[in-house]
């Protein structure tokens, strides 16, 4: 059994949360808004790191990886539509998609990581939009 320091999936999230934030185009359109949780009243538009599923990959019994599936969310301004959602989202895509090397996964190795569907639906509040991507990730074990 693995302990929550070891987790795959929580590791996975600091790294895609430290990737986000450093990327010059998503800066350029949320700044440091990518939250794991958003504030009770965030300034839009942002990002937020979605539904995190993982399933752990057995070889022989024994566990040697783990496959995640997440998604990142792009919110935008009441008002500003479905274009700036999926221009945020657009450019967590880029910061993300194959870029394995990029992101420094403790206690694991990134595999793939791998941009899979987008999706764009109005927002709870009846004025903004949120753009979804979802990725499949890839982690072993590091020796």
């Amino acid at each position: 059994m693995r302990s929550v320091a070891e987790s795959p999936e929580v590791e996975l999230q600091k790294a895609l949360v430290a990737v986000l934030r450093a990327d010059a185009a998503v800066a350029a359109l949320v700044g440091v808004r990518i939250y794991d949780e958003p504030p009770q009243t965030p300034v839009r538009p942002f990002i937020r790191i979605g539904n995190i599923e993982g399933a752990p990959v057995r070889t022989d019994g024994i566990e040697t990886a783990a496959l995640i599936t997440f998604s990142v969310e792009g919110h935008s301004r009441p008002l500003a539509g479905r274009v700036e959602a999926a221009r945020v989202v657009a450019a967590a895509i880029a910061a993300l998609d194959e870029r394995e090397a990029d992101l420094a996964v403790a206690g694991h190795r990134l595999v793939r990581l791998q941009f899979i569907t987008t999706a764009t639906i109005r927002d709870s509040d009846g004025q903004s939009y949120q753009s979804n991507a979802a990725f499949e990730a890839l982690l072993d074990r590091a020796p």
